[in-house]
């Protein structure tokens, strides 16, 4: 599942983007739709029927009955930040239970046992 609050801005350029991928062939279309996952985080499967095409007008349906959420910029900028703070803190933890687990290296310890030994021993 991916975003359904987005700001005026991203919603336009969303808009263009379905309407480049409505008229692309299949390789332009996958490339709108990984622009679209990776860049806004809006998954086409999260709004639309399955095998139907979902479009610029899909959009603008999805806004009018309030599944797509228009918030002001500000608002998007704070979400998003502590969206990253989120990702950050679970890929910390899935690193730490790797490393506790042992199917990791913790290679920040290692870093950091290497340059205290070649403090120590310089050349």
């Amino acid at each position: 599942m991916g975003r359904n609050k987005f700001s005026k801005r991203e919603i336009d350029i969303i808009g263009k983007l379905l309407s480049r991928k409505m008229a692309g062939n299949r390789n332009q279309q996958k490339m709108v739709r990984h622009t679209l996952r990776t860049v806004f985080d809006f998954n086409i499967s999260d709004f639309n029927v399955q095998g139907k095409a979902f479009g610029p007008e899909d959009l603008q349906s999805c806004v009018r009955r309030g599944v797509i959420h228009i918030l002001d910029d500000a608002t998007i900028e704070t979400m998003k930040v502590r969206y990253a703070e989120k990702k950050q803190h679970e890929e910390a933890l899935r690193q730490a239970e790797a490393v506790a687990d042992g199917e990791a290296v913790d290679w920040q310890e290692v870093q950091r046992q290497w340059d205290e030994y070649y403090a120590q021993h310089p050349e």
